[in-house]
């Protein structure tokens, strides 16, 4: 379903237009005021954003006595809902809050890396350098090749830096840092990050440091994770099992 606007009426909150929706349940006036309280935190966060609409959902469960808060946020390009339930209605609300607001910091984030951009300009922003040194040739020897084996062995040198960069890169995607631990790893992802590498390889430019280069493919990886976890992990695996099964070098 497309998410429609508020109506005119709404409640606003700074910018931030507040609908509550209650299902089976009558809140008094005095608990709505302190839930609309707990939205100006929510509220400050997204006041630069031309629309913010935020519903309210409140239901009562009456087989197990608990309330359901479910927040749905309305943003330019986005939509963000979280829900949390209590027996209580305030200490629901209060948790989806947090997971909304973590979710809100998330997205502008990763709104074009504003701030990736803004330490570039800088000066701040530490490139992706390797911590043992990698052989350029071996990587195009590789690469050109098609031998998957020897570009890893070749850009070894980048992995533990790479791994540390997409740990934080994950942090602004709270659907993909969800599955991290339960499944899922970072070396997951810098996998797939090394494995895009290499198919992308002979078309890189190459005036652009390669650890630059390395960095610019871990957005579309981390995305490609949030799509598709379970098929991005299998063509993860695939590509290590490839490795394992090639010839050690000197064999």
């Amino acid at each position: 379903m497309i998410p429609q606007p508020l109506p005119p009426d709404a409640p606003v909150r700074h910018r931030l237009r507040i609908e509550f929706d209650c299902h089976e349940c009558r809140p008094g006036q005095d608990e709505l005021d302190a839930l609309a309280d707990g939205c100006d935190s929510l509220a400050r966060q997204v006041g630069d954003f031309p629309q913010a609409d935020l519903r309210i959902v409140i239901e009562h469960k009456a087989r197990t006595t608990e309330f359901v808060v479910k927040l749905t946020l309305l943003l330019p390009g986005r939509t963000l809902v979280t829900s949390d339930h209590d027996p209580h209605i305030h200490p629901a609300f209060e948790r989806a809050m947090a997971s909304l607001e973590e979710q809100v910091r998330a997205y502008k984030d990763a709104l074009g890396g504003v701030e990736e951009r803004r330490k570039a300009e800088n000066g701040t922003h530490q490139l992706l350098t390797p911590d043992t040194p990698v052989d350029a040739a071996a990587l195009d020897a590789a690469a050109a090749a098609g031998d998957y084996a020897a570009y890893r062995a070749a850009v070894a040198g980048y992995e533990g830096p790479l791994r540390l960069r997409v740990g934080r890169w994950v942090e602004r995607y709270p659907a993909v840092q969800g599955r991290i631990g339960k499944g899922l790893e970072t070396v997951d992802i810098t996998e797939a990050v090394l494995l895009a590498a290499f198919e992308a390889h002979p078309s890189r430019s190459p005036g652009v440091p390669y650890g630059q280069w390395l960095e610019g493919l871990i957005d579309d990886e981390v995305r490609a994770f949030e799509h598709d976890p379970d098929g991005e992990l299998e063509n993860v695996n695939m590509a290590r099992s490839a490795c394992d099964a090639a010839p050690a070098s000197g064999s």
